[in-house]
């Protein structure tokens, strides 16, 4: 049912639909939390999502915008909702490579989405690390003055801020499953999570928004997640962890937000699938990950046609979090 007051949070906060139609069969197939399947299972999902064979379009977009059909007919469309969110600063890199993942090399991504008013959430790591994808190296550094003056610059111009881990240092080595938090115990968690957080509001950074670093974590962390968090993204590599969900979701007393392709990449490759469900109005709310050093490729060109496009859909994440607390209901 929390689920269902999500997807239909426009017509429930406008009065223009009646809460009994939420239990209708096609609204309750679509919202109806899904388990974490085995491995095997997440396995075989995790390379049918690498395959094309299970998209973005088709299983989420398309199954939710059946189901507010078959409730709203035609008054379903409505502009979507895109959540934007942007990984990371400071960059994971930043120690190894100032020069191409520093403060001054961020700066230009983020005049182009305020000038253009396209709100976003930063995911940020509150230390700094050298060799990250190096589990065997130890030690980081505290932000530095140049990314303190950055994020209070971001807080100042309406930016919102999620927890990215504590350092992004991976604790294995392998590219498939490089990961700061999968594999340590509920203590390490959630001494690493409350260590992370109370960095960050010495910054003055409240937040309940977890991104985790490399998009992973074990499904057995998530209670340790719902307790500090309202909100916990995830991405493609989510899949082989968690399964392929459809965002939002209610698991628990949290809200899942996963991000898969098309909507989850370079703006180059993004912009196309953006512009897709804006003509269709599918009135979804719509998670977009972009990675701000990847836009430096293309000197930023590719950003600035998104940020064009995207900003009179791009919904403030506080927005996001009322309807959230409006979900809840009589049960909250």
């Amino acid at each position: 049912m929390r689920n269902a007051r999500l997807l239909f949070d426009a017509e429930l906060a406008t009065g223009t639909l009646d809460p009994g139609a939420l239990s209708a069969p096609a609204v309750r197939a679509v919202t109806r939390v899904r388990g974490v399947p085995p491995r095997a299972g997440r396995v075989a999902e995790q390379v049918r999502f690498k395959l094309g064979n299970l998209d973005f379009e088709s299983a989420v977009v398309d199954p939710l915008l059946a189901a507010r059909q078959a409730v709203l007919g035609s008054e379903s469309a409505a502009p979507p909702r895109f959540l934007i969110r942007v990984d990371e600063f400071p960059h994971y890199q930043a120690a190894d490579d100032p020069e191409r993942f520093g403060t001054q090399a961020f700066e230009r991504f983020h005049e182009i989405m305020a000038d253009a008013g396209v709100p976003y959430l930063m995911a940020v790591p509150p230390r700094v690390c050298r060799q990250p994808l190096s589990p065997t190296t130890t030690g980081s550094r505290p932000l530095d003055e140049s990314e303190v003056a950055m994020l209070s610059r971001m807080a100042s111009d309406g930016v919102s801020f999620g927890v990215h881990g504590r350092d992004h240092r991976t604790r294995f080595s392998s590219p498939r499953r490089r990961s700061e938090l999968c594999g340590l115990s509920d203590a390490e968690t959630e001494q690493l999570l409350d260590a992370a957080r109370a960095e960050l509001v010495r910054h003055e950074i409240h937040t309940d928004v977890f991104v985790p670093p490399y998009n992973r974590f074990d499904a057995r962390q998530l209670g340790a997640l719902a307790e500090r968090f309202a909100i916990v993204c995830g991405g493609p590599e989510s899949i082989s962890l968690i399964g392929f969900q459809r965002p939002p979701q209610w698991r628990g007393d949290t809200v899942y937000l996963p991000s898969y392709a098309p909507v989850y990449g370079a703006a180059a490759e993004v912009l196309p699938a953006v512009q897709q469900m804006i003509e269709r109005a599918v009135g979804l709310w719509v998670p977009v990950v972009l990675h701000w050093s990847w836009e430096a490729d293309s000197d930023f060109r590719d950003l600035e046609r998104l940020a064009d496009r995207i900003w009179p859909y791009a919904t403030r994440w506080e927005d996001f979090r009322a309807a959230i607390e409006r979900s809840r209901g009589d049960d909250g």
